[in-house]
């Protein structure tokens, strides 16, 4: 771990329709569940959910609290679980790095005048060197925020003072966009004062998704897979219900997948079933190109019924991936070459 040079701050903004996490569920394996963790952005529904109720039974911050030092023994409580109640700054600095201290005063002074819609939480990186390494610190100081239990990248060394504002302000934005709103419902705007212009009311959670992502978070696949479906009955253009029943389906064959899986499809290329477990496996893994490669060289390999399977898994990738995804259209026109 080193000393960092200067850096623009990040984009604390979040993506939306993030699947959730196999790993909340105890259906799968642990095995698949290394391999899964972080896949295509899937988001720890259970985890997330337990947090977040810690969060909604604690008391917010009051004004004394804004600025605390964490360590190990309370980084769940006055990191992770405080993030669902406002936004949080995270700052990693060391006495070795003496420059780090004009950045938590600067830090601290974008903090007071937030209102309570954000704190700050300052760690000692020599003291603490599992949080470190958990955050695959590589040097200090170093800025993150996280929203809704979700780590945003900030930026590494010192900044001016006027771009550390910058920064907490599109953090507060960013926040304020996810629903945090901070203590006495102030606004995530920093300076917003009382009795200011209220923003627009958040739109209440559509209650058939969130039972569908309760069922997901206790592992009941089959339940939400049925609520998910429930929805598109009523709406079949719904964009939102068809990516997270999609997301289901993956969730519920990956149950049945060990890590042998590509070991056995590479020994039995001509195995479709083999073929599509491993091609689960391997997007589940992040390594996106080999599950699309993977499905792409079955299609062209096999044919009749075996090549069909192995099309409509491609479909169903595509899908998952988005049509953003870069990869994406490189592998539709090499599924059309292999087709027609």
């Amino acid at each position: 771990m080193g000393t960092a040079g200067g850096g623009r701050p990040g984009n604390p903004g979040a993506r939306r329709g993030a699947p959730p996490n196999p790993a909340a569920s105890p259906a799968v394996s642990p095995a698949t569940m290394a391999a899964m963790s972080g896949a295509i952005d899937l988001a720890a529904v259970k985890a997330r959910s337990e947090a977040a109720a810690r969060a909604a039974q604690a008391p917010a911050p009051a004004a004394n609290e804004y600025v605390t030092a964490v360590t190990d023994a309370n980084f769940q409580a006055e990191v992770l679980d405080r993030s669902f109640q406002v936004a949080v700054l995270l700052v990693l600095t060391s006495e070795r790095v003496p420059a780090g201290a004009q950045l938590v005063a600067d830090l601290e002074t974008a903090v007071a005048t937030a209102n309570g819609a954000v704190v700050l939480r300052t760690i000692d990186a020599e003291a603490n060197p599992r949080i470190v390494q958990a955050l695959q610190v590589r040097a200090v100081p170093v800025v993150f925020a996280v929203i809704g239990g979700q780590l945003i990248p900030g930026f590494e060394g010192v900044l001016p003072a006027d771009q550390v504002r910058e920064f907490v302000d599109a953090v507060l934005q960013a926040a304020q966009q996810q629903g945090l709103s901070g203590p006495g419902g102030a606004t995530a705007e920093s300076g917003a004062e009382p009795g200011a212009e209220p923003s627009e009311p958040e739109v209440p959670d559509d209650p058939r998704f969130v039972a569908a992502e309760d069922a997901l978070a206790e592992g009941d696949y089959e339940l939400a897979a049925q609520r998910y479906q429930a929805i598109l009955a009523q709406e079949p253009a719904n964009q939102d219900a068809q990516l997270a029943l999609g997301q289901v389906h993956l969730l519920q064959r990956l149950s049945g997948v060990d890590q042998d899986a590509v070991a056995r499809a590479d020994a039995a290329p001509d195995d479709v079933d083999a073929q599509l477990a491993a091609a689960d496996l391997l997007l589940a893994g992040r390594d996106v190109d080999g599950a699309l490669d993977r499905l792409l060289k079955a299609v062209a390999r096999l044919a009749g019924d075996d090549r069909e399977k192995a099309r409509k898994r491609l479909l169903e990738f595509f899908d998952l991936l988005g049509p953003d995804d870069p990869r994406v259209p490189a592998a539709r026109r090499q599924l059309a070459r292999s087709l027609f």
